[in-house]
């Protein structure tokens, strides 16, 4: 069984560490076991726990009231809460189970959260509300060795099957004078922000091509001719030298002329002034894609 020290769960769940301790003490919250130097140990129950507590709190409710019930107490007030009006504890709620799922490898469970979610919220808040911020969560999780590689990949999956039946769902291509050319770059497997950015540019009417995954700058080179695009948008998450994302854009930006390039992604990969090329935009959010398309 998985155990966690106490700054992992503080990262998970959004309690401060200090706050857990005090909460042992003195409500008897949860009970770790210790490690032979003394360090707090905590099982998969007790972070599934701590997660339904911070859903709660973020729903309002008080730390002595949640402290007094039973696990099915718990888990009967999380199931009974209603707090329409309350968008941010809604949405902590649901990325919360998210991770729960994800932990337990709960594939019903983890896509009737997310359908409970582009329900309330639609899609595209869900995305940006919900599922943006479970990512970075698991980001953090993967970087503590608390989430196997394939715990992320379980839940991508998901979100990336998701993701292409709302593209397929979209109304054909309106306007098509103005196409974009979407890919990741050699050794960029991350799809989902890829995946949703082809989704926003779909839904505005706009065409794109979408190539995916890991593909080579020369073959963008040999394909622009074929299919003249007026933009293209690609995404640099893996950490890399600054010196071999700088040639790439290079070597894209001189590509054709009329191409307007966009690039998202990692902003540790985008330093201010660092870069100057013709026709080059650097996108900081889906919001700064929507602003453009509009």
């Amino acid at each position: 069984m998985e155990t966690y020290q106490i700054d992992q769960l503080e990262q998970m769940t959004g309690i401060k560490a200090h706050t857990i301790r005090i909460w042992e003490k003195r409500y008897g919250i949860i009970c770790p076991d210790r490690t032979s130097t003394n360090r707090r140990s905590y099982s998969e129950s007790q972070v599934r726990k701590l997660l339904n507590v911070s859903t709660l709190l973020a729903r309002g409710q008080k730390i002595s009231k949640i402290a007094s019930l039973t696990d099915d107490e718990l888990n009967s007030l999380i199931d009974n809460q209603d707090n329409t009006d309350i968008k941010d504890s809604v949405c902590a709620g649901y990325i919360n189970d998210l991770i729960k799922s994800m932990l337990d490898f709960n594939e019903p469970g983890f896509e009737k959260i997310f359908s409970a979610a582009t329900t309330r919220l639609g899609f595209y808040d869900a995305m940006v509300s919900v599922i943006y911020p479970f990512l970075s969560k698991v980001g953090i999780l993967w970087n503590i060795s608390k989430t196997a590689p394939i715990q992320e990949h379980f839940a991508s999956c998901i979100i990336k099957r998701k993701l292409m039946s709302a593209i397929d769902g979209l109304l054909p291509p309106t306007k098509k004078t103005k196409k974009y050319l979407l890919f990741l770059p050699p050794d960029e497997w991350h799809e989902i922000g890829l995946l949703f950015a082809n989704y926003i540019i779909r839904s505005k009417g706009f065409e794109t091509i979408y190539l995916g995954q890991n593909v080579p700058i020369e073959n963008i080179e040999s394909i622009v001719g074929a299919i003249h695009p007026k933009y293209i948008l690609t995404f640099y998450i893996n950490p890399r030298p600054l010196e071999e994302v700088q040639q790439t854009l290079n070597r894209l930006s001189k590509t054709n002329e009329n191409i307007t390039l966009f690039v998202a992604g990692n902003s540790l990969l985008f330093p201010e002034n660092k870069y100057d090329f013709k026709n080059t935009f650097f996108l900081t959010g889906a919001s700064s894609l929507i602003k453009f398309l509009e």
